[in-house]
């Protein structure tokens, strides 16, 4: 087995490397403050009782550096060591100590490192935790803050949510496997050919949607006595589009002067599918 890339494959392999260093070891945390677009989508849909990554300000503060024997309510301290591991960890450099900031991306670094920092001083862990506002200021516990969980805003939300994933489900699975655009020749609008007949002729782009090649008949109706020059079959390759003309005839006394309504039908002939088009059919005076 042999393996090779061609000039755009070894553009595109260059130009995602370079964008990852870029990203992720060049701006680092500048891609979250300003580039990434969560932060802000998120903070619209927030209110205070919003599951986020809290500080217990009352339980930590105030807040200082001790030894593990101390007895913090001596030195009046609270839990907070201000060892600023919560602030190293943190990959946008911010301070959750300072209340929450669109920044913050909830990864949860700082409550790992603060449980471990707890766990070595025996104090209780959570004092950085997911909580909500309401929850922390009014020293709510597990039972009232899951009680909180279905308010209107997230049953709105949930509700919208259930509403699009349907929606693309169902467009999913009503999808043609195929799409159809009738263009009329302007070159030739109607014009009386050899044997009395009258000739329109269309142009039809096929829209191929499946993933491999399939053939079409097109067929046209409408009009009595109207039939289609040549076959009708054409044949359109996997995820592709094809330009084709097409030609309409029709007696001359087949139909008074004026404009006609018809219709192009157009059939997939290795799978299930037909789409109809409209289009107009015009006889010269």
């Amino acid at each position: 087995i042999t393996a090779g890339m061609g000039p755009w494959e070894t553009f595109w392999v260059f130009f995602y490397g370079f964008a990852t260093y870029g990203n992720a070891g060049f701006m680092r945390e500048q891609v979250c403050k300003y580039m990434c677009p969560y932060a802000r989508v998120q903070s619209a849909m927030f209110d205070k009782d919003t599951l986020i990554v809290t500080y217990d300000e009352a339980r930590g503060e105030p807040r200082g550096s001790r030894s593990k024997k101390a007895d913090p309510q001596a030195l009046n301290l609270g839990s907070c060591i201000d060892c600023t591991l919560c602030v190293q960890v943190c990959p946008t450099g911010i301070d959750i100590r300072k209340g929450l900031q669109y920044e913050c991306i909830s990864c949860a670094a700082c409550i790992d490192v603060c449980d471990t920092v707890m766990d070595k001083m025996n104090y209780p862990r959570g004092l950085i935790r997911y909580s909500t506002q309401n929850a922390v200021a009014q020293g709510w516990g597990k039972g009232p803050l899951l009680r909180r969980v279905f308010r209107p805003r997230v049953l709105v939300y949930s509700a919208v949510l259930i509403a699009i994933t349907v929606a693309l489900f169902t467009s999913l699975a009503l999808r043609a496997s195929f799409k159809v655009d009738v263009v009329r020749d302007r070159a030739s609008l109607a014009r009386i050919v050899s044997g009395g007949k009258i000739e329109n002729v269309y142009r039809l782009q096929v829209m191929n949607a499946t993933e491999i090649t399939q053939k079409y008949r097109i067929a046209a109706s409408g009009l009595p006595g109207l039939a289609l020059v040549g076959e009708g079959l054409i044949s359109v390759d996997a995820t592709d589009a094809r330009w084709v003309p097409v030609t309409l005839q029709l007696p001359y006394e087949g139909a008074k002067a004026g404009s006609h309504e018809i219709h192009f039908e157009i059939e997939a002939i290795n799978s299930p599918g037909r789409v109809t088009e409209k289009s107009v059919f015009l006889v010269p005076r």
